[in-house]
């Protein structure tokens, strides 16, 4: 909105092309998110708590977590207010991937809202039944997965490719485009909401990987950029760059409540929408296999919830003392604090690992 404005009064007053700088505009929605995130934040949080909304804690979980309970949940309805606020304003709105990725952002959001809505206020402790939660997350998927390939005008929009692999490049025609895409978009989703499990746990490696994807979609949108990279060139797709500044402004608003002690938690409303943003914008960057090592922390916990069931099932033993990991760590000695400060850390070199690729190819 205040982007068109600008486009507008441009034509009057040469000041306003500043404006025209996606790299700006993406500054202006971090620091709009953020700000906004802040300003929200506090109200929000007292109408939570005045609805009782509160965390369930189961009690085999680790004893640290019991006096967690009734801390208010569905923060993350604060995280896509701000981030679509934040986009709306300064996106371009002609432009198809940002409509696209804010309809899968509020998509699924809507999604972890029934599943919080029912634990948490109906009092059905098992939320949204899985097999009707994933179908839900396969529809909204393979909706933004087919709108992507009909709406592609490059073949690079289609095409597979491989980081620290410079000549590769595999056409994946519609079915492979599609199946690629889903597994990205839903996968992704459910790997951050199994992560946030501790406060702050998810959100800062969200926000770490999303403003990474923002400098791949800046390069990706500049032909010459991308060329010079030799990272496909996606026509329009630098305006993704400012979705990904209001994730960051957005999930650094949030931290400023869920930091530890938690005043509030993001909750399946949060965590699904934040993870299928992220999984929509490495398609649509064509950055699949770089945002898995970037993402590794949602990669590792997903992977041993996986080999926790499987182990029990096959073996009748446990791997780790409780999955996801993060608790494993907890029941270790390990303080809540601790694990979250290192895993941070963990997802900030794999982050700037995923840059690396950028120029090494």
């Amino acid at each position: 909105m205040l982007y068109w404005l600008a486009k507008q009064l441009s034509a009057h007053h040469s000041v306003f092309n500043v404006f025209s700088y996606l790299t700006l505009r993406g500054i202006l929605a971090v620091i709009s998110a953020l700000l906004i995130s802040l300003l929200v934040g506090p109200g929000m949080i007292r109408s939570l708590s005045k609805g009782q909304i509160g965390q369930v804690v189961r009690d085999d979980g680790p004893q640290s977590h019991l006096s967690k309970k009734g801390t208010p949940t569905m923060g993350g309805a604060l995280i896509i207010v701000a981030i679509a606020i934040a986009t709306l304003l300064w996106a371009d709105l002609a432009n198809r991937y940002v409509w696209i990725i804010l309809a899968v952002t509020v998509s699924f959001g809507l999604i972890g809202f029934y599943d919080d809505y029912l634990k948490l206020v109906v009092g059905n402790s098992k939320g949204l039944a899985a097999r009707w939660k994933y179908l839900l997350q396969s529809i909204a998927g393979l909706a933004a997965a087919v709108f992507l390939y009909m709406t592609a005008h490059v073949p690079g929009e289609t095409t597979l490719f491989l980081p620290f692999v410079k000549n590769f490049a595999l056409p994946l025609g519609g079915f492979g485009f599609v199946a690629l895409s889903y597994l990205m978009i839903v996968g992704m989703s459910n790997a951050v909401n199994l992560t946030d499990g501790l406060d702050g746990l998810a959100i800062m490696p969200a926000a770490m990987v999303a403003g990474a994807l923002g400098i791949f979609a800046y390069a990706s949108g500049n032909a010459i950029f991308a060329n010079y990279l030799a990272i496909p060139a996606i026509p329009g797709a630098g305006e993704v760059l400012i979705f990904c500044g209001a994730m960051v402004g957005a999930g650094l608003g949030f931290l400023w409540f869920n930091a530890y002690p938690a005043q509030v938690f993001m909750g399946d409303i949060g965590a699904l929408a934040l993870g299928a943003a992220l999984g929509l914008i490495a398609v649509i960057v064509r950055q699949e296999v770089v945002v898995l090592v970037m993402g590794g922390v949602f990669v590792v916990e997903t992977a041993s919830v996986i080999l926790q069931v499987a182990s029990y099932k096959l073996r009748g033993k446990r791997l780790f003392r409780m999955a996801p990991i993060h608790h494993h760590f907890e029941l270790k000695g390990w303080a809540e604090p601790k694990v979250i400060v290192r895993f941070w850390i963990i997802s900030l070199l794999l982050v700037l690992a995923g840059l690396a690729t950028l120029k090494v190819r």
